[in-house]
């Protein structure tokens, strides 16, 4: 049942990415961009937020596209009690145009958050949702055929992480940690081997290896058709590239031993190029993962602990 989830959300993932139309990939550009010295760590100022709910906000990004509709950064902010600034805080990051679990999980697990001692925030990335462009001629995909744009919004998305990052430390918050998924978890990996005031990371069945990604899964045959054979070098964006920049008792892997999606290999690689941070393998797919009995309360206790310690001090 678990693999069965999977094939189908890849069938459906396929059927909505872009079409390759012969557009220039700018894969020079691609590779200029990904070897800025900042393209991991970008100065980033405390954003000016603003709410427009009891829990939503939003705020420009400190790395604008070429799209408006894409520079508005949206969120939402679930306070633990009124003494939420004595409390650390949680930043949720969804996967790729998951918009089931941002929608209708994640205020769910935000209320086990805060029952854990911890403010959630969750965040809408670049080119999902309310970000995606709609003019005619727009990629609207984080992932498309156009190699630049793609590292582009990943430069977005950490930048936009920062951002949240740095509010929060700014408005007193004793501790940050992140809670990504596949994606999210990806970007939360990215962040973590480069910003040690992060307390602790939870990376749920994350992408280990972008470029297998591309390479191997379904979904992304029409970026591999686009490619027409030419090879761009992404492995500065394999989490195995990296050296997380926090201790690595401070991390979590959770590991779906039947995902189609990330190869567990590539999982079981990453633990051991981090030198062995805690893991939880799971028998479960990449979708049925989340839903895994326990799970939530689990990851919200770990996370409760390690956030705990830094803000006892």
């Amino acid at each position: 049942m678990a693999q069965l989830l999977d094939r189908a959300a890849i069938h459906l993932a396929a059927s909505r990415m872009p079409q390759p139309d012969g557009r220039e990939l700018r894969l020079e550009a691609a590779q200029r961009l990904l070897a800025q010295p900042d393209f991991f760590a970008p100065e980033v100022k405390t954003p000016v937020v603003e709410y427009f709910g009891p829990h939503d906000f939003r705020f420009t990004s400190p790395r604008p596209s070429a799209h408006a509709v894409n520079n508005i950064v949206y969120g939402r902010f679930y306070r633990c009690d009124e003494k939420w600034r004595d409390k650390p805080s949680v930043l949720l990051l969804h996967g790729w145009n998951d918009v089931l679990n941002h929608r209708f999980r994640f205020p769910g697990w935000a209320r086990q958050l805060n029952h854990a001692g911890l403010n959630a925030v969750t965040l809408q990335l670049p080119y999902h949702f309310a970000r995606r462009p709609r003019e005619l001629g727009a990629w609207g995909n984080f992932l498309s055929a156009d190699v630049l744009r793609t590292v582009e919004a990943t430069a977005q998305a950490l930048a936009d992480i920062r951002a949240v990052i740095e509010w929060l430390l700014a408005e007193a918050c004793p501790a940050v940690g992140l809670w990504g998924i596949s994606l999210g978890a990806w970007l939360a990996g990215l962040t973590i081997c480069h910003d040690a005031r992060l307390q602790a990371a939870v990376l749920t069945v994350p992408v280990a290896h972008l470029d297998r990604l591309i390479d191997e899964v379904a979904f992304c045959a029409t970026i591999r058709s686009a490619l027409r054979g030419r090879k761009v070098d992404l492995g500065r964006l394999n989490l195995t590239a990296q050296t997380p920049a926090i201790a690595k008792d401070k991390v979590l892997l959770i590991e779906a031993e039947y995902d189609l999606f990330i190869a567990r290999e590539t999982v079981e690689e990453l633990w051991r190029a981090w030198d062995q941070p805690e893991i939880w393998r799971l028998r479960h797919g990449h979708i049925s993962v989340l839903g895994a009995p326990g799970l939530l309360n689990r990851v919200a206790q770990w996370l409760s602990a390690k956030l705990g310690e830094r803000a006892a001090r």
